[in-house]
């Protein structure tokens, strides 16, 4: 009897040996990854026309899920309490197009960087707004999203945000730009990612003005300050998938391109 148990217990250590991932990035992986986005941010991560969260990003997470072994769930979270939801542990990682900044960092574990951001202005066409630099934001009616980078930024520039008529913040750029057609607000400022995605649905109605405001970001995932192992897990599947060409082939489905950063 007692060989007989030992050789059970031999095979059950055995099983429990093989039970876990195959690659060091999937041991002690979490059964399930929930990540926080912004569930109307086309194209990281928005709603479909079958109620489905869908987009770049989500495609991207799918994938380094998978790798790791791990269930995935997509959690739509209000983007203005974003790092609230993480710390209190009811999301694990954003991901959904967040801007590495110093500011989040203090709070935030980031990824490496993985795609370059550029707030640029975006006005209604057939409107004669003219705007070259940012000084020409002067005296009009600005909208642009609440807790995102532009808000950031107006609101460390005083004398900026002060030279305007007025800043209007909205839940996301969607309502924003439909108060751009409708008349409401002259320009929008804001992610050129999702500004020239909404242009190739709406090419009649917005045009993108070539006119940078404050300086060019870069889009990380981000975690707990605590949580560097699963930090650390899910960006080594990520090298992965950018080393095989995985990452270049999801940016070629949703911009016709990769516009990725390459190392």
């Amino acid at each position: 009897m007692k060989k007989i148990l030992a050789i059970c217990m031999m095979m059950l250590m055995a099983i429990a040996g093989l039970a876990g991932c195959g690659s060091d990035a999937k041991k002690e992986a979490p059964q399930k990854i929930v990540v926080g986005l912004d569930d109307n941010f086309p194209p990281m991560g928005f709603k479909d026309e079958k109620n489905e969260i869908v987009g770049f990003d989500i495609d991207l997470a799918k994938e380094a899920s998978k790798r790791l072994g791990c269930d995935v769930e997509f959690k739509a979270i209000d983007w203005n309490s974003k790092e609230a939801e993480l710390q209190s542990g009811r999301v694990d990682v954003l991901w959904n197009g967040l801007d590495i900044t110093e500011k989040r960092k203090e709070n935030m574990l980031f990824s490496e960087p993985y795609m370059d951001n550029r707030q640029i202005v975006f006005v209604a066409k057939g409107k004669d707004i003219k705007i070259a630099s940012e000084a020409d934001l002067a005296g009009k009616v600005i909208g642009t999203q609440s807790g995102g980078t532009s808000e950031e930024y107006f609101e460390g520039k005083k004398d900026l945000k002060a030279s305007m008529k007025e800043v209007k913040y909205y839940p996301d750029f969607i309502n924003a730009f439909m108060d751009l057609e409708n008349g409401r607000i002259d320009a929008v400022v804001g992610d050129e990612i999702i500004g020239r995605y909404y242009i190739s649905k709406h090419p009649d109605k917005i045009a993108a003005v070539d006119t940078v405001i404050g300086e060019v970001s870069q889009f990380g995932f981000a975690f707990r300050k605590d949580n560097k192992e699963l930090r650390d897990k899910v960006q080594k599947v990520f090298d992965e998938m950018k080393a095989d060409g995985t990452v270049a082939k999801v940016s070629e489905k949703w911009f016709a391109k990769d516009i990725t950063i390459k190392k």
